[in-house]
């Protein structure tokens, strides 16, 4: 359906009405002759209305002050005062982020969108282990099942083969073989003809799906036509000698190279003994974040959770959370999927265009929408899933594989431990367990004996590393001393409320850190932020709503100098004090307002009618979930 163009310029203004939306091109140079799209472009060519709006500078120096090529957002530049006039030509297609690594190709990401991006290897393990065409099976059965009544809701859509495919804006869509790839073989024809069949009998009753033939007898029936003229039998009959051949080939290829492929206990493991992991946080813990524990003593660090099938859609959103800095020597990337055939394509697509170490899979969110679609902690629920999805992410890649789970679905219903052994000789080479289940989400504290109790059952060839309420160096002696058989510690919410807790744990001491220090690292941060995000406009104002949401759990911190009994435990919630100075005091209030007032101390003022509400609320616990 297409708008009227006057309703269209009425919804949708031209970016050209804002003078303030200067043309990217226009700004790095200065000069408006440069920009190829001339009076098409769609962005703003009016330099000295731009100048004349365009807010005060920021106090402090361009984030890109000192690299060899300009700034690459010139006049956009909230700290444009301190750039030097010498532009260039040649250098204004040099990348803002020259130390970041694992961005998304233009070409692949419209290979993405336009399913036709192929996977050969994840393909040939999925098809090996049987599994090809499997997701296509079960959810087309379920669709008919449903009779695709959400479709008059607008919550999905029917294709013309009478699939049910979920809204692309949807944070875990699930993705169907074929439909996302683009890559369709024998066996999955296959698989979708034995979905079509009928499945229901004459007294409306449903039949079981029978197994899908071979494709031997799939391709060479004799009923098959060709412009509605009957094949001949001999034609037939050869037809299909030829194709069982090809069949029996393909096999004992299969098997060969199956056979001269690695065993996932023969990859390149990273050993995670005694090194502080930053756990993978959502929203917060971004590249900036990442680089300022990094500077703070962290060991290993590993990405925001992405989705599976967002990442096969070639979302930009998604992929920038895959983003890896030059200083994170130890880096992992953590996805989040449903079914094998998801997770491994995008283990192959992974491997292809970014460069990691290793890769998790988390099998372990709370998150209701994650949940819903089978991903997350639901995946605990079904083993034999949680074995397809390891099997053939590990057989994808090379690269070790990790497994970061919870103790359970249900609260009191532990039911990790009976796979943990599995988990190994699935090919994982290291298991996170997160002393919590499901339905606790971050209320009580992490059950640190029933995560001993795990690592003592597993081989050592497995790595086992426990998760939560790490707060201090004496916690994590503990934990290492209780249960020797323990690689590492997780860090997750503890490096929210303190990242130098890193510092902490190798100099092993409690450090009395002052306001001014504290403000130093939220320095660092605004820094590194606006080098991710960039230093014009927009990148200020996400700078600075991430770096509101990072307060919102700093503000938790209680000096050591304060406190009668030390170390803080990180479920204490202490009533409002004094600090040593005004900005301690600041520091520790849990009012978004004085939260802006620390980002208006880094960023300037917020613009007008500007609010904010943190995303999280990381104490909540649904009682609903036991029924």
């Amino acid at each position: 359906m297409y708008l009227k163009p006057s309703i269209h310029k009425r919804c949708f203004p031209t970016l050209q009405e804002s003078v303030l939306h200067l043309c990217p091109v226009v700004a790095k140079s200065g000069n408006v002759d440069i920009c190829p799209y001339k009076d098409n472009c769609r962005f703003s060519h009016n330099v000295e209305a731009f100048n004349a709006e365009k807010p005060d500078d920021l106090e402090g120096s361009c984030p890109f002050l000192g690299d060899e090529a300009p700034c690459p957002y010139g006049l956009a530049c909230r700290y444009s005062g301190t750039h030097c006039n010498d532009v260039r030509a040649e250098t204004l297609d040099v990348k803002k982020k020259g130390s970041e690594v694992n961005g998304l190709k233009k070409d692949v990401q419209k290979l993405l969108w336009k399913n036709k991006m192929r996977f050969p290897k994840a393909d040939a393990k999925l098809k090996l282990l049987g599994l090809l065409g499997q997701n296509l099976k079960t959810k087309t059965v379920a669709d008919k099942e449903e009779g695709c009544q959400n479709v008059s809701n607008g919550s999905s859509s029917c294709d013309k083969n009478g699939r049910c495919e979920e809204p692309d804006d949807s944070t875990s869509r699930i993705n169907l073989p074929g439909d996302s790839m683009g890559a369709i073989d024998c066996s999955l024809e296959v698989a979708e003809k034995d979905v079509d069949i009928d499945t229901t009998s004459a007294d409306g009753e449903r039949r079981p799906l029978k197994k899908p033939k071979s494709l031997a007898n799939e391709s060479c029936s004799p009923f098959e036509e060709t412009n509605g003229t009957s094949l001949q039998k001999k034609s037939v009959e050869k037809s299909c000698s030829q194709s069982e051949l090809v069949t029996v080939t393909d096999n004992v290829l299969t098997e060969t190279e199956s056979s001269m492929k690695l065993h996932p206990r023969e990859k390149k493991l990273i050993d995670f003994r005694e090194k502080l992991y930053l756990a993978p946080l959502t929203t917060v813990g971004n590249l900036p974040f990442r680089r300022v524990c990094k500077v703070l003593g962290a060991d290993v660090t590993c990405g925001e959770m992405a989705m599976c099938t967002n990442l096969l859609q070639g979302q930009a959103s998604e992929w920038a959370l895959l983003r890896r800095h030059s200083s994170e020597d130890l880096f992992g990337v953590q996805i989040c999927g449903a079914y094998p055939d998801t997770v491994a394509r995008t283990v192959e697509l992974i491997e292809q265009e970014c460069t990691f170490d290793f890769i998790d899979i988390n099998m372990g969110c709370p998150i209701d929408i994650v949940v819903n679609k089978g991903g997350g902690s639901a995946l605990l629920t079904k083993p034999m899933r949680m074995k397809n999805v390891i099997q053939v992410a590990s057989g994808t890649t090379d690269k070790p594989i990790t497994v970061k789970v919870r103790t359970g679905y249900f609260e009191g219903r532990n039911r990790i431990d009976s796979l943990i052994t599995d988990i190994g000789q699935w090919g994982a080479s290291a298991v996170t367990i997160h002393g919590r289940s499901r339905q606790q989400r971050y209320s009580k504290l992490a059950d640190w004996e029933y995560i001993y109790q795990c690592a003592r059952k597993v081989p050592d060839a497995l790595d086992v590393l426990g998760n939560g309420d790490v707060f201090s160096y004496l916690d994590w002696n503990k934990h290492k001393s209780d249960c020797p058989k323990l690689s590492t510690c997780m860090i997750a919410r503890g490096a929210l409320v303190k990242p130098w807790i890193f510092t902490e744990i190798k100099e092993q001491r409690h450090w009395d850190i002052s306001s001014g220090e504290r403000l130093n690292i939220f320095k660092d941060y605004v820094h590194f932020g606006l080098q991710h995000w960039g230093s014009d406009a927009k990148g200020v104002e996400t700078t600075r709503h991430f770096l509101l949401e990072w307060l919102s759990y700093t503000c938790r911190y209680v000096p050591v100098g304060l406190l009668d009994i030390i170390p803080q435990r990180l479920n204490w919630r202490p009533p409002s004090y004094f600090g040593r100075d005004d900005l301690e005091t600041l520091m520790s209030s849990d009012s978004s307002a004085d939260w802006v007032r620390i980002s208006e101390m880094l960023l300037g003022k917020v613009p007008a009618g500007f609010t904010f509400t943190p995303k999280h609320k990381s104490n909540a616990y649904d009682r609903a979930e036991n029924g």
